[in-house]
C-alpha cells in the first residue's frame, strides 16, 4: 500500500466544559519518530497518545500538538511551604541576634523569601479529560491517515507511469541487441577493414570469436531480472502492508542490474536507453522517500 508520510490532520472536541484540540503533522523519516507537545500536568497521557499513534503509523515523523482546556483544573490556589518558611524564620532570627538588631522578623520579610508561598497542586479529573483527549487524537489521526492515502495515490500513479516507461525502454534495449550472426558479420567487416582483405580468415575461428563477444555482451539475464524487479515492484505497491522500505531495497537491485547491463552493452543506442532508465530510477527513488 502506498501511503505518503507527508500529511496533516486536526480535530477539536469539547464536552462538559472540557475541550481538547489536536494537530498532527507528518513528514519523512526512516523510522517512527513522535514529538508530542502538550500542557503540563497530564503525564499519564503521553504514553497513551504515543501508543495510539504507533498502532496505526509505522514510519515517519509525527509532530503532535495537543491543547486541553479544563476549567476545573484551572482554579487558582496557593499553599505555604511550612518547612521552608520555618527555615527562613530561623535564619532571619539568627541574623538579628548576630548583629544585635532591635528588629523582629516581620511578615514582609518572610513574604520576600522565595518559595514560601507557592501554587497549590489542584486535582484534575484525569478520566474526564482522557474521555475527551482520546477521541480527539483518534479523529485527528483518522484525518492524517486519510490525507496520507490521498497523497499516496498521487505518488503511486506517478510511479506506475514511470515503471511503464521503464518497461518500454527495456523492450527497446532488447530489440537492439545484436544476434550472433550480426556480431559475426560486424567482426568480419572489422577484420577486413584492418587487414584490407589481404589476410585469409578462418571461418571456424571467426565463429569462435563471435561467440566469445556475444557471450561477453549478453544482457539477456539482466533484462529478465530487470523485468522481474518491475513486476515485484508493482506487487509490493498493491500489497496491504506499508511498502516504503521494500520498494527502496528493490530500487537498489534495479539500479544494480541496469548498471551491469550498461557496462556490457556497447551499442550507443542501448547506452542512451540505460541513461534514461537510470534517470527514471532516481525519480522513483525520490518519490519512494515519501512513502511509509
Amino acid at each position: 500500500m502506498i501511503l505518503s508520510m507527508t500529511a496533516f490532520g486536526s480535530h477539536k472536541l469539547s464536552r462538559d466544559a472540557i475541550a481538547a484540540s489536536c494537530e498532527i503533522r507528518g513528514c519523512n523519516s526512516k523510522s517512527l519518530d513522535i514529538s508530542l507537545k502538550m500542557p503540563p500536568g497530564y503525564p499519564p497521557f503521553e504514553e497513551k497518545i504515543k501508543a495510539i499513534l504507533s498502532e496505526r503509523i509505522t514510519r515517519g515523523r509525527l509532530d503532535v500538538y495537543l491543547q486541553i482546556s479544563d476549567p476545573t483544573a484551572a482554579t487558582v490556589a496557593f499553599e505555604i511551604d511550612e518547612s521552608r518558611a520555618k527555615a527562613y524564620y530561623d535564619v532571619l532570627n539568627s541574623i538579628i541576634r548576630m548583629f544585635s538588631l532591635t528588629d523582629s522578623v516581620s511578615l514582609e520579610m518572610l513574604i520576600g523569601c522565595n518559595g514560601i508561598i507557592k501554587p497549590a497542586e489542584t486535582e484534575k479529573n484525569m478520566d474526564a479529560a482522557w474521555d475527551i483527549v482520546q477521541p480527539c487524537v483518534q479523529t485527528a489521526l483518522d484525518h492524517l491517515i486519510e490525507m496520507r492515502a490521498k497523497e499516496g495515490d498521487y505518488l503511486a500513479a506517478d510511479i506506475r507511469e514511470r515503471l511503464d516507461i521503464m518497461e518500454k525502454q527495456i523492450d527497446a534495449i532488447e530489440g537492439r541487441c545484436d544476434s550472433l550472426e550480426t556480431i559475426q558479420a560486424k567482426l568480419l567487416q572489422r577484420i577486413q577493414q584492418i587487414t584490407r582483405g589481404v589476410v585469409e580468415i578462418d571461418p571456424a575461428r571467426l565463429a569462435q570469436e563471435a561467440a566469445f563477444y556475444a557471450d561477453r555482451g549478453d544482457i539477456s539475464e539482466e533484462i529478465v531480472r530487470a523485468r522481474s524487479h518491475i513486476f515485484q515492484f508493482r506487487n509490493i505497491m498493491n500489497a496491504p502492508e506499508p511498502a516504503g522500505r521494500k520498494l527502496n531495497f528493490l530500487l537498489q537491485e534495479m539500479q544494480r542490474e541496469i548498471n551491469t547491463l550498461g557496462s556490457k552493452a556497447e551499442n550507443p543506442a542501448i547506452a542512451y536507453q540505460v541513461v534514461e532508465i537510470k534517470t527514471g530510477i532516481e525519480k522513483i527513488r525520490e518519490q519512494v522517500q515519501n512513502i511509509e
